[in-house]
């Protein structure tokens, strides 16, 4: 186990209270942390768990996915409008590849979620950071 991947799991340890049920605790961890608009922390999360599966893995692009759709959230709390979009393009690229429901998460819905992020930040020309107290994306997971 990597130096960040212990710090990924006593994360997830100190973190991510009650029960995740069938889904690995990072994958869990990552949306326990994205729905407190701990980006960066459901980025790191929720890497580790891609990093480990390799490319060859089922859900590679899924993951990877979710984790651009969280780093352009770290872009917007940074109030970086260009990155960020580029990162909801790849996040909805990649997301894209996998059927409306995939691992308890409505797929439709986050891609819908990052067009109505996009669409914001591209109405305003790019000048205008949607991200702003009470604004909050929020993920649900759900069952298999």
């Amino acid at each position: 186990m990597s130096r960040k991947s212990e710090k990924v799991a006593a994360f997830v340890e100190r973190e991510i209270t009650g029960d995740v049920g069938v889904w690995d605790p990072r994958y869990a961890g990552y949306f326990a942390c994205f729905n407190r608009q701990q980006f960066y922390e459901a980025h790191d999360v929720l890497e580790d768990l891609w990093l480990a599966q390799g490319r060859d893995g089922s859900n590679y692009a899924f993951h990877k996915g979710l984790i651009q759709l969280a780093g352009a959230f770290v872009h917007l709390q940074k109030g970086r409008l260009g990155p960020a979009v580029a990162l909801f393009n790849l996040a909805d690229a990649n997301l894209g590849r996998y059927p409306d429901r995939h691992d308890g998460l409505d797929v439709v819905g986050v891609r819908r979620l990052i067009a109505d992020w996009r669409g914001r930040i591209e109405a305003s020309g790019r000048t205008r950071n949607p991200l702003e107290p009470g604004v909050v994306p929020q993920l649900e997971l759900g069952v298999v």
